[in-house]
This record gives structure tokens, sequence and C-alpha cells, in this order.
């Protein structure tokens, strides 16, 4: 349940460039558009490698040091292993067709999404320990990523944490045991705040399982909901990693506007944060005005 761990970085759709990238799975396996892809030149691919191998890294203290997982490598103890082994790797360029050039690119970069809503995507296989200011500027080098926006940078850091989306039911109760409720770091959360908000939400269910009362959750469109659900619903299983509170896990406001047969505008950036920030405090005081009055 403990070890340390890279993580990979993870961007907001909205913020791709995607007049340079592409949807598409590697020999359209899956839904066929599993990803986007970012192509590289061979000039851009070793400008990368060039990048990742001199930029500041975390660094093990001598207590600390423990081998990684096969599995799970950052990419810089992969460069340190040749210059072309990520091109056999995550940015390997085979099974993908770009659309929009007919020169064959020498790697490709690929984000696979990372929330039901499609707001996020993570950049696959790009777990890192470089130094999170170094780590905006080595990948906005890849085309497609050079005015991206990062809900999540990549990390090194010790892991405690349970496979949340697989053993919990949406009220943090293991599904074996609805007797046993996990609260705070553990369920997956990343940061104080975080924490203390799902230990907050964890509390509230041991209280109205305590005196049988039926707990309505905070809504999706809430820090508190969308953060809950994202643990317990919406996460990939597979891929589980800790998650700060970002708007990327709320719902997307313009999926509800596209079966209205109007033209509308595409809202994003700031102004869609805005229209966020204004209906989570709104829901969540409402909400929580009814659990006060419980």
């Amino acid at each position: 349940m403990a070890f340390y761990d890279a993580i990979a970085p993870i961007v907001y759709k909205d913020s791709i460039d995607m007049s340079l990238a592409w949807k598409q799975s590697r020999y359209d396996k899956g839904e066929g558009d599993d990803y986007i892809n970012c192509p590289l030149s061979k000039d851009e691919y070793y400008q990368f490698i060039s990048a990742v191998a001199d930029a500041p890294k975390m660094e093990f203290k001598e207590f600390e040091k423990t081998p990684f997982f096969e599995g799970c490598m950052p990419i810089e103890e992969i460069v340190r292993r040749g210059p072309e082994t990520l091109r056999f790797g995550p940015m390997k360029p085979v099974g993908l067709t770009n659309p929009h050039s007919d020169k064959e690119p020498y790697a490709i970069v690929q984000l696979r999404q990372d929330n039901v809503s499609g707001s996020l995507y993570n950049i696959v296989g790009f777990q890192t320990k470089m130094k999170h200011g170094a780590q905006k500027d080595v990948f906005r080098i890849i085309p497609g990523l050079e005015n991206s926006e990062f809900a999540r940078l990549g990390g090194l850091h010790r892991n405690t944490f349970i496979n949340s989306p697989k053993i919990l039911d949406p009220f943090l109760r293991l599904k074996s045991s609805p007797n046993i409720i996990f609260s705070g770091q553990i369920t997956g959360v990343e940061g104080y705040v975080e924490s203390a908000a799902i230990g907050y939400i964890s509390g509230l269910v041991a209280a109205f399982d305590f005196n049988n009362n039926n707990l309505e959750l905070p809504p999706e469109v809430s820090a508190h909901g969308s953060l809950l659900k994202h643990i317990t619903l919406n996460a990939n299983p597979h891929t589980f990693q800790p998650m700060n509170i970002n708007f990327g896990l709320m719902p997307d406001i313009n999926l509800d506007k596209k079966d209205t047969g109007k033209k509308i505008k595409h809202i994003k950036g700031r102004d869609k944060k805005r229209i966020q920030a204004i209906e989570a405090l709104r829901s969540f005081n409402e909400w929580h005005k009814t659990i006060v009055l419980n």
C-alpha cells in the first residue's frame, strides 16, 4: 500500500492545439479515437530528449532510495537507457496516421482521456520526477502542447492509497464490508484541503448511517461532489492515481448545450471556470442547508 511512485501530468483538453494533434487509437483499436496524438519530427524529438535530460530532477535522499517499477518508469530514467528508447516505448510512431500532414512522424506523444466528460487528458507513459517549473517548459516543446495548461503536473512521492474506484461505493464504504468507511488521503485524493473535504463527507456518511438516515451526496457540479465522484466512480481503476481538485473534474458545461439545436458559443478558459465556480458555490450551499437541517 505504500511505495515511491512517479505520476504523469494531466492536461486540459481545451488547451491542446487540435490543428496539429488528432484523435486516433493505435491501429484503430477500441473506439478508434481513444487517444489524442501529437507528432514530432526527428529534430523536435531530439530537442525534447535533450530538454528532458537537462531538466532539474527531484532526487531521492539516501534513505529513500528504492527501485522503480518497470511498468511505471519516469521518462528521464528511460532516456538514460538511450536516446532512442522512448521511440520504442510510449513515443513509438506506429499504427497512426496524421490527417494534417503526409510527413511520417519520427515519434508520437499520446494523451488518454482521464475523466468521463473528456476535459482532462493524461500524457501516456510520461511519469516524471522533473521539477514542476521545468515540466511546463519541457512538455510545451511537444507540437500541439505549446500552449497547454496543466490540471496536474508530474511528481514523485510516497503513495499510500487504495484503489477507490474499484473497492469503494459512492459513499466511501468498502463494497465487501459496508460498515468500513474510508477517509482522507488514503482514498486517493491529493492535498490537505482535498483530504479534509473527503474526511468531512466520510464523517457525514458515518453519522447518517449510525442514525439510519439516507445521506444525499454533494452535487457533482461542486468541488466536494466532483472529487468524490471521481475517486469512487469516474476514475479508471486500472490507472488510478491520487488527484487534486480541479475544474476538469466537474461536468463540462458545454456538453449540456449540444442537444438544443441552436448555434451556441463554446465557453472555455476563465469564462468557463467563472461559471463553474458560481454554480459550484450555489449548489454546495443549497446542499449543505439540507444536511444541517437533517
